[in-house]
């Protein structure tokens, strides 16, 4: 059966120039391959499989869209525009799979598709399943706006279609098209004379117009070299006579596709009894009951259909991968894991591949013998575990064994899953706190002494235990160790000095690592004491490798695993063991030399790692500095022993950043964890787990080994296939990880998946989780950062964006003009996040953004879950000035685009990592009276620095919205008050990510024509 995703259609019969059977596109010849994963093998465009049934064309019919909105500019800059740093723009490729010389440009002289006909195509879209009504406005958009310094947006006629039998299953088809525009006007070939005019005209190069003047002031960005945003075929840079106006609303939409999926399965009983089942979005409210296959909270998967064999998965170029978040957080009114205890015989195993008991295991000779799902080997059933069979051949006792019922849950292990084999000791925290000159001046010693006092009461603990039983310790250092015996027996607390970092040593072993409550008044009195010994200090100079090593000689001596919380100030110039240089060079911007900058230096710091994940110290890393750190050195160790790392640039106490950093500390230090590590990712016949990427550390090709993991810790696997794969059994995952829990009790915590398998490729798309899909995509290319130009990495991942929608148009899709733009209904919103992930700060070299800020977010990725990227790359934009303050539902979000602010507005942004409050300048005054107890946005503080908790329903409400956005992400996010054409909405600017990135890259809409083009140029 033909599948059918979106279309558009222009209303011309005969071939466009471009278009169609014409070569249009632009670049020169290929040089060389490139493609398909970074530094794989190229792929070439492969023929689709004979005997695909193709349906007939389909299309709803169209009917006339609302007037378009003025466009504000895509992306505006403040007080004048930057210079960007970017390199001479790269080319495009005119064959899949080989690098092109220089994309996004040196397209002038091609015959490319009229601006009308992109306009027509893109402007007629209509979202598959909404139906063709318009689209309801937002509230944002019913206050006057100003208009663009352009001619004004031509109204759109458009001939309705008749239609046609609709396929079911992939959404109905898009009509793409109207009539060309009334009164003979000609619409100019893009990238044709009009453009190289513009560009006689002094314009700098790339640039195909002067920018325009924004509707906040200051001037609109214009296209950026080296970024699809660049090329004149962009819907916004259109050379030549007025043109219709494209209206945005009829591009596919991210808060439409979160809104439907909510309305459709929101609030409701996610049963996991099926196997290949899609979930809901990560975005939905749902509860999950465990029927055989793990919950989605735990496993989610890029496509819950593999193709059969090798060659479809080359052909289609998905990946195929799982993101396993195994200690995720299970909601209150969900079932908690059961525990099984086996007694001494441990876990049931299957003898050949070690897959442990789990749902899809076949019993068979009346319940003597069990076949392994995975490796199919039959083994002997155990005495003890021996249960007769029913008439459907299942054990009578299926529903009393969780192994047997349910896809995940936890084994008591036995001592030959312990190191020595001996039981563990319960883990260890360690505090060091860096009390150099900075640290102190800042207040931070202080605040950081004061607040430990109360949080030291909520030290994780096991479930139904009074007390934790992870003990603690205190270091302090600048140039040298300071270490403390805070036993209980002591009245005061003793100072121990080590000022032979060279040969780093314990100095103590009774009384360093000591039970909270036992010794909490010893803590407490040097707790009080820390603040006041280095009041006077002048010391400037740190260490820090051996602040590490100083903690792994602590677990080494007290045989435990554990955490260290390290509070740090600058880089570490003392001589010690890891000192480091300032080596931040901004004109390695953009350069193949660029990838440099995002390395770790080896030698002491590679050897730490090692050493960290062997004795299973976690480190955890606050960092507060004023300048360059080399935070990809330094970022290096928490981040293979699956710690964490935190910054707070220019730390001031008084400022919101105290209150930001204890926000963190607390979720930090509270949060459910597991110490000591090692994860096996097994798979049934056929396929294998190939790479994994995230916080970990890996000594062979199969063993994950993480320090520790904890809620929010998540691991990206991808899979490739050794064989064939069978439609009738599908494919088995089991994701089997054994740890240490806070209490010193060794577990194995075992998830459970199965997928379908299908040598249709259209089951494959129609089962693709956009969400997952660019959660694998953000973290293969931030690890290619490492050893590969950003040019290169931007260039593969819009080539594979190209593929995977040229291949579904090839097989999937029915017969339909070259010029219709038609993507899969699950990855409809794909090409939307892709763009964003290309504009990420990472991803961008420009000078306005530090190294440092660059290197923490690929490190926070690397180890982020399916919910943190989709809300990191599509930023939540939810409007308040017309918020129901009786509801307690929040209010519903906006597109992320300048075009949904108005100036009487005010917004909540939010993107998992920052919290923008945006209020327009002629937001109303009884508003911000309510908000902020003044009587207009004139009389606002030049430094809006909180948002104060006031007696009023407008107050309770915005607080309410703000704590319940909070609660759902895994930081805690800093508050950033913002006032329209202020200097700081820059910042905010950026996450506006349907517009053209402040510091490069394409708008949304230019980026989907220029992967449109790209399609069409593999498709002939």
């Amino acid at each position: 059966m033909s599948q059918q995703g979106y279309v558009a259609t222009p209303p011309y019969s005969q071939a466009q120039l471009g278009m169609g059977g014409h070569p249009g596109g632009f670049g020169g010849p290929p040089s060389q391959p490139v493609y398909g994963h970074y530094g794989g093998p190229p792929q070439p465009f492969p023929i689709p499989p004979g005997g695909i049934h193709k349906g007939p064309v389909s299309a709803p019919s169209a009917m006339p869209q609302p007037p378009a909105s003025s466009h504000y500019g895509s992306s505006v800059q403040q007080n004048g525009s930057y210079t960007q740093g970017f390199p001479p723009p790269p080319a495009a490729s005119s064959s899949f799979g080989q690098v092109p010389q220089s994309p996004y440009q040196n397209i002038a002289p091609q015959a490319t598709p009229s601006t009308h006909q992109l306009t027509n195509q893109i402007s007629n879209m209509q979202i598959s399943g909404y139906g063709p009504m318009p689209t309801p406005q937002s509230p944002s958009r019913s206050a006057p706006q100003q208009p663009f310094h352009s001619a004004p947006p031509h109204l759109m006629a458009q001939t309705p279609t008749a239609p046609g039998p609709q396929s079911p299953s992939m959404g109905s088809p898009l009509p793409l098209g109207g009539p060309p525009p009334m009164g003979g006007m000609m619409p100019a070939p893009m990238g044709g004379p009009a453009f190289h005019q513009l560009q006689g005209q002094g314009t700098p190069q790339g640039y195909p117009q002067p920018p325009a003047a924004g509707p906040y002031g200051g001037q609109l960005a214009g296209p950026q070299p080296g970024f699809p945003g660049s090329f004149p075929g962009g819907a916004a840079q259109m050379a030549g006579p007025p043109q219709k106006k494209l209206d945005p609303d009829s591009i596919p939409s991210t808060t439409q596709v979160i809104e439907d999926d909510q309305a459709k399965r929101g609030g409701q009983i996610y049963a996991t009894n099926l196997r290949g089942q899609i979930p809901p979005l990560v975005t939905s409210n749902f509860t999950v009951q465990d029927q055989g296959n793990a919950s989605p909270r735990f496993m989610r998967c890029t496509t819950y259909t593999f193709p059969c064999t090798s060659d479809l998965a080359k052909q289609c170029q998905v990946p195929l991968g799982t993101v396993i978040k195994p200690f995720a957080t299970i909601p209150k009114n969900e079932t908690p894991l059961y525990v099984v205890n086996h007694g001494e015989t441990g876990p049931i195993r299957c003898n050949r591949c070690k897959a442990y008991m789990c749902p899809f295991m076949q019993f068979i000779d009346g319940g003597r013998r069990f076949q392994c799902a995975f490796c199919s080997c039959i083994n002997e059933v155990p005495v003890f575990y021996f249960q007769h069979l029913d008439h459907m051949g299942r054990r009578m006792d299926l529903y009393e064994r969780p192994e047997l019922s349910l896809g995940s849950y936890e084994f008591i292990a036995t001592l030959d899953y312990c190191k020595n084999n001996k039981p563990p000791n319960p883990p260890a925290y360690i505090f060091m706190i860096d009390v150099s000159y900075t640290n102190i001046k800042s207040g931070l010693v202080k605040l950081l002494c004061e607040e430990l006092k109360t949080l030291l009461e909520k030290l994780p603990r096991e479930e139904g235990v009074e007390s934790s039983a992870v003990r603690v310790g205190f270091v302090t250092y600048n140039k040298i160790l300071h270490f403390y015996n805070v036993k209980s027996a002591l009245a005061q607390p003793q100072m121990m000095v080590v000022s032979d970092v060279a040969e780093m040593f314990v100095p103590l072993q009774d009384g360093f690592l000591v039970n909270y409550q036992e010794s909490r008044a010893v803590i407490h009195n040097l707790l009080d004491q820390i603040p006041d010994m280095f009041a006077d200090t002048n010391e400037s100079e740190t260490v820090f490798a051996p602040i590490i090593q100083a903690g792994v000689e602590a677990f080494k001596a007290a045989e435990c695993s554990g955490k260290l919380f390290i509070f740090h100030s600058s880089i570490p110039t003392a001589e010690a063991p890891g000192k480091l240089k300032n080596r931040d060079d901004r004109k390695l911007f953009n350069t193949e030399k660029e990838k440099t900058l995002f390395q770790p230096l080896k030698g002491v710091y590679e050897q730490l790692c090692k050493d960290c994940v062997a004795q299973g110290c976690c480190v955890d890393l606050f960092l507060f500095p004023s300048q360059y750190l080399d935070l990809a050195t330094m970022g290096d160790v928490p981040t293979h022993t699956g710690g964490s790392v935190y910054k707070y640039s220019n730390f001031q106490v008084e400022r919101v950043d105290g209150t930001h950093f204890l926000n963190d500390l607390r979720k930090d230090v509270e949060k459910p964890i597991g110490f000591d590590a090692i994860m096996r990712v097994r798979t049934s016949t056929g396929f294998r787990a190939t790479d994994f990427f995230g916080a970990i550390h890996m000594n062979n090709t199969t063993d994950v080994e993480m320090a520790a993991v904890d809620c929010d810790n998540a691991l990206t696997v991808e899979f490739k296939h050794d064989d064939t794969l069978n439609e009738e059994t599908g494919a088995f995952i089991q994701c089997a990880l054994l740890y240490t829990t806070v209490g010193g009790q060794r577990r194995l915590r075992v998830h459970n998946l199965s997928l379908n398998c299908s040598s249709q490729l259209s089951e494959l798309y129609k089962s693709c989780e956009t969400d997952t899909l660019i959660n694998f995509f953000a973290k293969s290319a931030y690890r290619a950062m490492l050893n590969q130009p950003l040019k290169n990495i931007r260039e593969i991942l819009v080539n594979q964006t190209a593929h995977m929608l040229a291949c579904y148009r090839k097989n999937c899709a029915s017969p339909s003009a070259a010029s219709q733009l038609i993507l899969p209904d699950a990855m409809k919103v794909f090409p939307v996040y892709m763009n964003s992930l290309m504009k990420t700060p990472a991803m961008v070299g420009s000078p306005e953004i530090s190294t440092d800020e660059r290197v923490l977010q690929r490190l926070c990725v690397m180890a982020m879950g399916v919910e943190e990227t989709q809300v990191l790359l599509y930023p939540c934009l939810i409007p308040l000035q017309n918020m129901d303050v009786s509801s307690s539902v929040l209010p519903g979000a906006v597109r992320c685009s300048e075009e949904r602010l108005s100036d009487n507005g005010m917004f909540l942004l939010e993107n998992g990592r920052l919290l923008f409050l945006w209020l327009g300048q002629a937001c109303p005054s009884e508003l911000i009276q309510s908000l902020f107890n003044v009587p207009s946005f004139a009389h606002l503080p030049e430094e809006l620095n909180s948002l104060p908790e006031l007696d009023n329903p407008q107050s309770k409400k915005v607080h309410a919205i703000i704590s319940a956005i909070s609660e759902r992400r895994t930081n805690r996010m800093k508050l950033l008050i913002v006032k329209q054409k202020d200097r700081p909405e820059i910042l905010f600017r950026q996450h506006l990510v349907e517009d053209k990135g402040l510091h490069g890259g394409a708008s949304y809409m230019d980026f989907l024509c220029y992967v449109h083009r790209e399609v069409r140029q593999l498709l002939t």
